[in-house]
């Protein structure tokens, strides 16, 4: 497969590029919310719109009212997201909570997934419970009560987590902490009893929760899958979210770049340009290099988890090791070649830095899916 776009997705391409750099640029939406000190984290106007675009239903088949496109147009979408650094639930919502649901019951889908697809609702994920991404520890519980389950436990780093009218939760219905079996998903809704959030706002001033579940009652119907079966789905969840945090770092990544080429052909010291100094323009070309390789990987990736192939686990580990590099190589560069300034606020490049530094760890910094990678090519 080519890595590169086809006509259809070239014009997605040209559609989410406009749209990012007039709705979702940084001062109108990311500067306006964080400097308003907002709970949310976003805008749910621009939220809708993006409905509006479609956007927000594209990976859900047509038969639950989406577009049913791939992960590689999802990608598209995420990489100007990124690129604008767009404050957006479309990662949680729309790739992780969207991939879920669409594996629950026909009365699953239709009480959540219409909400999804207009944008009037936002949905968070729950599943790591450190500091750090370990999904293959899931400690929380759903004990069987009645015809349903008593959710105990809490889970960290989740992000939308106070705004989400619905949370699809990992927990252990058998077996001890570490096993693979024994895990279930759960949709569980905003006003549930005895859940609560402790909210925080991170480097890059999006909003997550640590939230606690303490005894909080659920009917049988707020099971997506299987009882026990959920590993599985998680394991989808987990694959389109690193492909998916991977386009987004990607477009962190190049809109680093783009500012800071810019600035090497504006910015003058001893009578020119500092693009002309030679030292600058080969970490400019090194720099440009490593992104388009991360971008060749991330949409290998995408194409791979779109064909349903077995190496798709694999390369979204890649991906997400891959851009976790280039990404900060962008923003480290980025600030370098701004000189002072760019560590002040007046200038965006540091609000990348900043972004890119939550990505990176979302679902996994690069030296844990290094190690996934290691591991499952048999080290």
């Amino acid at each position: 497969m080519p890595l590169y776009h086809n006509d259809d997705q070239a014009m997605l391409a040209e559609t989410a590029s406009q749209f990012m750099a007039e709705e979702g640029a940084i001062a109108k939406q990311l500067r306006h919310w964080r400097d308003r000190d907002c709970k949310d984290g976003f805008g749910h106007g621009l939220w809708k719109q993006m409905a509006e675009m479609g956007f927000t239903g594209l990976l859900l088949p047509e038969g639950d009212g989406g577009l049913g496109m791939g992960h590689v147009e999802a990608g598209i979408v995420l990489e100007e997201i990124g690129r604008n650094l767009t404050p957006s639930p479309f990662l949680t919502t729309s790739v992780l909570a969207g991939t879920a649901l669409a594996e629950g019951s026909n009365d699953m889908k239709d009480r959540w997934l219409p909400g999804l697809i207009s944008g009037e609702h936002v949905y968070a994920v729950a599943i790591d419970e450190g500091p750090k991404h370990r999904p293959e520890k899931i400690a929380t519980r759903a004990e069987k009560a009645g015809n349903g389950f008593r959710l105990s436990g809490a889970k960290d780093f989740v992000l939308h987590g106070a705004s989400a009218d619905m949370l699809v939760v990992a927990a252990r219905t058998s077996g001890s902490d570490g096993d693979a079996d024994g895990i279930t998903l759960f949709a569980v809704p905003k006003d549930a009893d005895g859940m609560t959030h402790d909210a925080v706002r991170l480097v890059d001033s999006s909003m997550a929760t640590h939230t606690k579940f303490d005894g909080v009652e659920l009917d049988g119907d707020a099971v997506i899958g299987e009882v026990d079966g959920g590993r599985e789905i998680l394991n989808k969840v987990l694959m389109a979210g690193r492909v998916a945090a991977s386009s987004e770092g990607v477009g962190v990544a190049r809109g680093a770049m783009d500012r800071t080429v810019d600035y090497l052909k504006q910015r003058t010291q001893f009578g020119k340009v500092i693009g002309e100094f030679q030292a600058l323009q080969h970490r400019a070309a090194h720099l440009y290099s490593e992104v388009e390789i991360a971008r060749a990987v991330t949409i290998k990736a995408a194409q791979l988890l779109d064909a349903g192939s077995e190496k798709a686990d694999l390369m979204s580990s890649v991906a997400k090791a891959k851009v976790a590099k280039a990404a900060g190589l962008a923003v480290r560069e980025g600030v370098q070649m701004h000189g002072g300034i760019g560590m002040t606020d007046e200038y965006d490049i540091g609000l990348f830095m900043k972004r890119d530094r939550a990505l990176q760890e979302f679902l996994g910094d690069q030296y844990y899916h290094a190690g996934r990678v290691a591991e499952l090519s048999g080290y």
